[in-house]
């Protein structure tokens, strides 16, 4: 009888096995509300930074609040390898900046800035190991190839699983046209984050943040170039 597989290891395996998804660059406007009623825009965007590396940000900017979130990736035989990230808010007087760094060759993750002495690291790195934005390409990438939604995410000082759940099918407009698209949602502690992906786009045509149950950013796709 053959040795039953560990759940990460066939995980592993069965990315592996599937075809590559072509990342491609991008500028995505969406029209943001923030800590439950303040409406402002976004900007997502995906760029090269020469040879397989890409640049993947999101920035929000509110008279209250702001956001920025960036995180610098490679690309390796249609894997995405997270290199560094940084993480920027700012709510009225309260300013919160992290940085992290993925060191590949010596397989750990560290962070700096504003975070507590256990949230540093080292974190051990695995293969296929994503950071928090990456999650957002990734769910377009395998929800459209029917994979399963499961990946380690190492982010903010700590390496989690994180398992999507497929909620259903709903119509929402993108640019003033209907589209169905596939709600699906993970939770952590006490944060949910929900997303509704179409087949034919590289970004969630919407992405909903909660923290304790309230609504912290929400993120509507207005227009994609």
């Amino acid at each position: 009888m053959l040795p039953a597989l560990r759940p990460a290891l066939l995980l592993s395996l069965l990315a592996a096995a599937l075809p590559a998804w072509a990342v491609q660059p991008f500028t995505a406007d969406y029209r943001a509300s923030v800590l439950g009623g303040i409406t402002t825009d976004a900007r997502m965007t995906l760029a090269p930074a020469g040879g397989d590396r890409w640049n993947y940000e999101l920035v929000v900017n509110s008279p209250v609040a702001s956001v920025r979130q960036a995180t610098v990736f490679e690309e390796r035989d249609g894997r995405w390898r997270p290199l560094s990230g940084q993480d920027t808010t700012q709510v009225l007087m309260k300013k919160s900046s992290k940085t992290a760094t993925y060191d590949w060759a010596r397989g750990e993750a560290r962070w700096a800035g504003d975070v507590k002495p256990d949230r540093m690291g080292p974190v051990r790195l695995q293969e296929g190991d994503l950071d928090a934005m990456l999650l957002n390409l990734a769910i377009v990438r395998d929800a459209a190839a029917g994979r399963p939604l499961s990946y380690r995410m190492v982010d903010n000082g700590v390496a989690r699983q994180q398992t999507y759940q497929v909620l259903g099918k709903e119509t929402i407009v993108v640019a003033g046209k209907p589209r169905e698209a596939t709600k699906v949602s993970r939770s952590s502690d006490n944060k949910q984050v929900i997303a509704w992906v179409v087949p034919d786009l590289p970004v969630p045509v919407r992405i909903l943040q909660k923290k304790d149950g309230k609504d912290e950013l929400d993120l509507v796709l207005k227009s994609l170039r």
